[in-house]
């Protein structure tokens, strides 16, 4: 019984032992924020379709976790570009992005963790290279800036994303063009704006005088209308109208008929 027992504590160390070696191999916790693939030297390597999720996890001691965060991330850069005519312009961008999360394996697969500098940031530079290329320095600078932006987002989140990288923004945060170019760009603008306003002006000017033309014609009109309608006849006959009402009124007055202009009543009153 005392042999056993003796084996049992031998038995027990021993798992212990191998426990303290091996524990941190055997039993993985994932953060909320990470991702993990296994690696497993003596079957398939690596099992690129198993994705370990966020939570404890037991593995065989002689596997491998291979750890990935997929938090978003952000990376800025500074670049020399050439535009349409080969002006030298430097442009800086930002850039933020994160690995699809059930795609980390096939990630790991191509690019063995250092994705960042052998995919996105040569693929963001690639990108702004080749779009820049196909604008001007003015356009690149202002009349086209957005248009430059959202072809370089294009670009580069197809391939992105095809290589399991999902691009949340691209921004374009400066663009520095040579101080003889950008002022000749700069005084452009400012005389294309001051045309531009004159132009309102003469617009404004010209509405304003069409407006006062058919407000003059129409109280021309109306006017002609008015005098070809006042004929003696009907003028005699408001007055008699016009004589009749004042007669009913209160106030002492004297009406004298047939002694007024055109044989109409004249009125004398005290008020």
């Amino acid at each position: 019984m005392s042999q056993n027992r003796t084996i049992a504590m031998i038995v027990g160390v021993v798992a212990l032992i191998l426990l303290l070696i091996f524990g941190n191999r055997t039993f993985i916790i994932m953060k909320e924020t990470e991702r993990a693939v296994l690696f497993r030297p003596f079957s398939d390597g690596l099992s690129k379709d198993r994705v370990f999720t966020p939570g404890f996890h037991m593995i065989a001691p002689w596997n491998r976790v291979i750890r990935y965060d997929v938090a978003e991330q952000q990376r800025e850069e500074r670049m020399d570009v050439l535009d349409k005519s080969g002006l030298s312009i430097v442009m800086d961008i930002t850039v933020r992005f994160l690995p699809i999360p059930n795609k980390v394996g096939y990630l790991h697969e191509q690019f063995r963790g250092d994705y960042i500098n052998n995919l996105v940031v040569p693929e963001v530079r690639s990108s702004v290279r080749r779009v820049t290329g196909r604008f001007t320095a003015e356009e690149i600078y202002s009349t086209k800036r957005n248009e430059v932006e959202g072809a370089i987002i294009d670009e580069t989140g197809k391939v992105l994303v095809q290589n399991n990288i999902e691009m949340r923004a691209l921004l374009i945060r400066s663009i520095t063009l040579p101080d003889q170019i950008k002022n000749a760009i700069e005084n452009k603008l400012k005389q294309e704006q001051e045309a531009l306003a004159y132009q309102f002006k003469l617009q404004s000017a010209n509405s304003e005088a069409e407006k006062l033309r058919i407000e003059a014609e129409g109280e021309a009109r109306a006017n002609k209308i008015i005098n070809s309608s006042l004929t003696p006849e009907l003028l005699r006959m408001r007055g008699i109208e016009a004589t009749l009402k004042l007669a009913e009124s209160p106030n002492t007055k004297v009406v004298v008929v047939g002694s007024g202009k055109d044989g109409l009543p004249l009125i004398l009153g005290n008020n």
